[in-house]
């Protein structure tokens, strides 16, 4: 179980395309971790107090009464309180020891996390930047939402992706910049080079025992968590296309982007957040692709401008170059311990709460793929009425013109003549 401290709880820190969907459908399929897609409430707890506009008013009173009513700490405990009753709700039952909440833009409030979960393990999980963008925009295309990488990081209004791609990352390197006793790094390409080393490594981190095939989640896929961690419809879209982990997506930037959206990124991050990430090779094979040699530190005004936008449309602001805040060994002791123990001596599960937690997980995947198909349905309908509308514009357009249906059918019987050539 989660403690008030954050023992028991994994947070899986990076941004958006990074490989998150593959790490955590791995870990889920260990007996003593429990994880589904995204969760990202913690963002939606910390922006309680901004009360958007709602229809039955009282935006204006509600951020009074948080301001000047509810103190730092007791919002604090208030948040952490729900927070343990969602994260423990999953695990009670489950036979699970940990949870993870994989949920990429938590950079968003790593200041928050750091006192509402001071003890919680962090793993960062890194890929190389000129991947992350590729995905993006092959993702995008997949979608039908298009994604250009230049007018993004332009744009002079705010866009997520931009700043995922630039204030994100620079924000979890400055966040785990130091060693932590909490915080494990693991990059994408040797995940998908040697997953199960990987696995094993990360399963030391969290002081559990790495058990056999984990890292082939194919084999998972008719399980009871599985069904759960898939039934939300989030995350990476090709997932569930493949068995197991594969390399087909860790060289491909050159064959997504081209050399001016390569140019105009590692202008914009510069060469030192890749020497830190540990993509120097990488960084001189753009180099030599673009012929062109970057500054170490990244484009301010870029980086400002973003910043600003941020900070606008979200009213927070962050401490700059924000480090992962130390263990209160004292407090840990016990806690510690109780991990020990439990690694050697796991606790006896309750049938009948076993029972009902697998119960409770075939319910949420029931309602998230009702919700999907649900989505689906509506999408159908409003497409049709677009479709209806469009078809009785063209009725309408053609009745104005003169000689219009004779029009219509003489192209019609002049394109059957010249066999469907027109």
């Amino acid at each position: 179980m989660v403690d008030v401290h954050g023992n028991g709880l994994v947070l899986l820190l990076c941004v958006p395309r990074s490989g998150s969907s593959l790490s955590t459908v791995m870990l889920q399929n260990h007996s003593r971790v429990f994880a589904t897609q995204e969760m990202w409430f913690l963002m939606n707890l910390v922006d309680l107090q901004k009360a958007d506009s709602r229809p039955y008013g009282g935006s204006a009173i509600i951020r009074q009464f948080y301001s000047a009513m509810v103190s730092d700490e007791g919002f604090e405990k208030a948040c952490r309180s729900f927070a343990l009753e969602i994260y423990n709700g999953f695990l009670e039952g489950s036979g699970a020891d940990f949870i993870v909440d994989k949920s990429p833009r938590y950079y968003y409030m790593l200041e928050w996390l750091d006192r509402l979960f001071p003890q919680s393990k962090r793993i960062h999980l890194q890929r190389n930047p000129l991947a992350i963008a590729a995905s993006y925009k092959k993702v995008n295309r997949h979608t039908g939402e298009g994604f250009e990488l230049i007018r993004s990081l332009q744009s002079p209004n705010l866009n997520m992706k931009a700043v995922d791609l630039t204030l994100g990352m620079l924000r979890l390197n400055d966040y785990f910049a130091d060693k932590h006793t909490n915080a494990y790094e693991v990059q994408y390409e040797q995940l998908v080079s040697n997953p199960r080393d990987e696995m094993e490594k990360l399963c030391g981190f969290l002081g559990i025992g790495y058990e056999e095939g984990i890292e082939q989640y194919g084999r998972f896929v008719d399980s009871t968590k599985s069904n759960m961690f898939y039934s939300m419809g989030v995350g990476d879209p090709f997932l569930s296309s493949h068995q197991e982990a594969h390399k087909d997506s860790v060289n491909n930037w050159k064959k997504i982007l081209d050399p001016q959206e390569v140019e105009f990124y590692c202008r914009v991050i510069g060469t030192d957040l890749f020497h830190r990430m540990g993509y120097s090779e990488q960084l001189e094979e753009a180099e030599q692709w673009t012929g062109v040699r970057y500054e170490a530190g990244p484009d301010e005004e870029v980086i400002s401008k973003l910043t600003h936008q941020f900070s606008e449309a979200t009213g927070s602001s962050w401490q700059q170059g924000y480090r992962m805040q130390p263990v209160d060994l004292a407090s840990n002791t016990p806690d510690g311990n109780k991990d020990n123990q439990a690694a050697n001596e796991p606790d006896a599960i309750d049938p009948t709460l076993a029972a009902l937690a697998t119960i409770r997980q075939l319910e949420a995947a029931l309602r998230a793929a009702d919700n999907r198909l649900e989505r689906g349905y509506n999408e159908r309908e409003r497409l049709k009425v677009q479709l209806a509308s469009a078809h009785s514009k063209i009725q309408r357009i053609k009745s104005l013109i003169p000689f219009g249906n004779q029009i219509s059918a003489w192209a019609s019987q002049r394109k059957i003549l010249r066999g469907g050539k027109s």
